[in-house]
C-alpha cells in the first residue's frame, strides 16, 4: 500500500500579513532555542514583543516591497546588544537558520528567496560592524 503525500506549491511573500506571518513563527522559533534566546528576554512580555513585531514587519516591508514604512537605523540597536552580550558567529548562523526556516515553512517564490538573501546580506554586514566596533574598542582600551 502506498501512501499519498499531498503535492502542494507555497505562494509566494504577498504584503504585511505574510510578513506577521514570518516574524511570528521566527520570533517564536528565537524564543524557544535555548542558545540564542537570552538576546531576547524582553520579549517574554507580549506587548512588547507585538511591538517589536510590528517594527520588524515595517522593516521587512520596506526592504521587500518599498514601502517607506521604515527609516530607522536597524544596525545601531545590535551594536548596542552586542556591547551588553556579544553576538558570536553561532548566534549569527542560529539567527538565520531560524528565519529561513519561517520562511521555507510558509512561502516559496521571488519574494522569499529575495528576503532570505537579503537576511544574509545583513547579517554579513552586522558581523562585519560589529568586528569594527571591537577592534575601536579594544584600540581604546
Amino acid at each position: 500500500m502506498h501512501l499519498i503525500t499531498p503535492c502542494y506549491k507555497l505562494r509566494d511573500i504577498q504584503n504585511r500579513m505574510d510578513l506577521f506571518q514570518i516574524m511570528g513563527s521566527f520570533y517564536k522559533k528565537l524564543l524557544q532555542d535555548e542558545n540564542i534566546k537570552p538576546f531576547f528576554k524582553n520579549f517574554d512580555d507580549p506587548e512588547i514583543l507585538e511591538e517589536h513585531l510590528q517594527v520588524l514587519v515595517n522593516f521587512w516591508d520596506n526592504n521587500l516591497f518599498y514601502s517607506g514604512t521604515y527609516a530607522n537605523n536597524a544596525m545601531q540597536p545590535h551594536l548596542d546588544l552586542h556591547k551588553k552580550r556579544p553576538i558570536k558567529q553561532a548566534h549569527f548562523r542560529r539567527w538565520l537558520k531560524h528565519f529561513y526556516e519561517a520562511v521555507d515553512e510558509n512561502f516559496s517564490g521571488e519574494n522569499a528567496h529575495t528576503i532570505k538573501t537579503r537576511a544574509l546580506s545583513i547579517a554579513t554586514v552586522m558581523k562585519i560592524k560589529i568586528a569594527e566596533a571591537d577592534k575601536t574598542n579594544s584600540k581604546s582600551d
